[in-house]
């Protein structure tokens, strides 16, 4: 049986389209996403990671932000609080629909497989600590970590965790404990039964099925994967399942990519999609600013190879060695990834500032270009209240000009439907 070939331009719009990213939204409407649709969007994900750096909006927001557009960034929270999602280690710490909870229950029944996540360390040196916090809690109901004083005389700091601390994230991956909500994005501790009423072990899922689950997902999730990228996306253990007898077996179908020498694999749910890539009737035009955490580019290698971007998140980079800068947003434009920018934004001032803009070589500069880019940059910059855009350094230099006459026009346009609606 002949298999499907795909270019590289439809392999990255069938990812694309999986991913939600094939068009925003404010190609197909203009109103403001709603809660179920925040929702919907995770769950085409799978997982939502989390990380704490604002300097721009939150990992977790940012995400969502790029697929949605504007929405209010509470619905997170209340969608965690309503039980519709949970907190576990997934890729990374991940906001993971409720539905998938059983799937998750080995690595919390057996957690020191997941190496300095469990500080099994600490709980042998430390059981009185940690029977207190967990006494605590049964008594008094849910805490923060902020809500025990520090007792052991040191300073605090992100790898110096007081004892209570470092006792709540034992019990959370140790399925425990479970976060009942955030609080400025603080996490708030409770019971698991408390969480998660009802829940029994006997309804968990086999080791087996676990693993097929996770693989048959990451490649729903990701439109098609090589063999390769599937452990990474949920940050499977082996022995990892075997994908040829997924195909084998009906449940994944096989294309290929001109001049890849590996298959990939399609999920049956997208064969309609996978058509329309082959029939070169896929069309990627979606232009966003990406999470650095965005499922598009967490994996480094598949960035690489199925973009030829090459990405490192360089905050964890000592300034002087920075290539590129702190928090760089990779810039996804018409099924590319054709830049990236250091962007931070001042709230109190209103200013969203482009501290530094490269272009990936071989971008051909155009006013088309500088208007999609300015267009995406402006739409994130009133998404945080920061109407005011200041354009830094660019790489090439020649594009600064572009993007600073383009930006003035989304500007201009924004001013005149303003006074349009006015007078209307």
């Amino acid at each position: 049986m002949t298999e499907t070939v795909l270019t590289i331009g439809a392999a990255r719009a069938l990812h694309l389209a999986a991913q939600g990213m094939l068009q925003t939204r404010l190609q197909t409407r203009r109103a403001r996403a709603t809660k179920d649709e925040v929702l919907a969007a995770i769950r085409r994900m799978g997982v939502l990671q989390i990380d704490t750096i604002s300097v721009v909006a939150r990992s977790p927001y940012l995400v969502l932000w790029s697929r949605l557009g504007d929405y209010d960034p509470c619905w997170l929270d209340a969608l965690l609080e309503e039980g519709k999602l949970f907190e576990y280690w997934a890729h990374e710490a991940c906001f993971i629909p409720i539905e998938d909870y059983g799937l998750y229950r080995h690595r919390m029944i057996d957690p020191g497989s997941l190496g300095w996540k469990y500080a099994a360390g600490f709980l042998r040196e430390h059981p009185d600590v940690v029977e207190r916090v967990l006494a605590h809690i049964r008594e008094h109901g849910p805490v923060r970590s902020a809500d025990f004083e520090r007792t052991d005389g040191q300073a605090g700091g992100w790898w110096a965790w007081k004892p209570e601390k470092r006792s709540l994230e034992v019990l959370f991956t140790a399925g425990v404990l479970m976060i009942a909500r955030r609080q400025n994005f603080h996490r708030i501790y409770d019971l698991a039964e408390r969480v998660l009423p009802g829940w029994d072990d006997s309804r968990m899922p086999s080791m087996e099925t676990s693993r097929r689950e996770f693989a048959l997902r990451t490649v729903k999730a990701l439109g098609l994967a090589k063999a390769g990228w599937i452990a990474d996306y949920h940050r499977t253990k082996p022995p990892h399942v075997d994908v040829q007898a997924l195909h084998e077996a009906g449940l994944l179908l096989r294309a290929e990519v001109d001049n890849w020498r590996e298959p990939v694999y399609v999920h049956p749910d997208h064969a309609p999609l996978l058509e329309q890539a082959a029939a070169g009737t896929l069309v990627a035009s979606a232009t966003s600013l990406l999470s650095p955490f965005d499922p598009i580019v967490w994996d480094r290698k598949r960035a690489l190879e199925l973009f030829d971007f090459d990405y490192r998140l360089e905050c964890y980079t000592p300034a002087d060695k920075r290539r590129y800068g702190y928090f760089t947003l990779p810039i996804l434009r018409r099924g590319a990834l054709v830049g990236r920018v250091d962007a931070k934004a001042h709230r109190k001032a209103g200013l969203f500032e482009l501290k530094a803009l490269a272009l990936e070589p071989g971008v051909r500069i155009s006013a088309r270009l500088a208007d999609d880019i300015a267009l995406a940059v402006a739409r994130c910059a009133r998404w945080h209240a920061c109407p005011q855009v200041v354009v830094g350094n660019t790489e090439p230099v020649a594009f600064a000009p572009w993007l600073r006459a383009a930006l003035a026009g989304q500007r201009s346009r924004q001013s005149t439907g303003q006074a349009a609606s006015a007078a209307a």
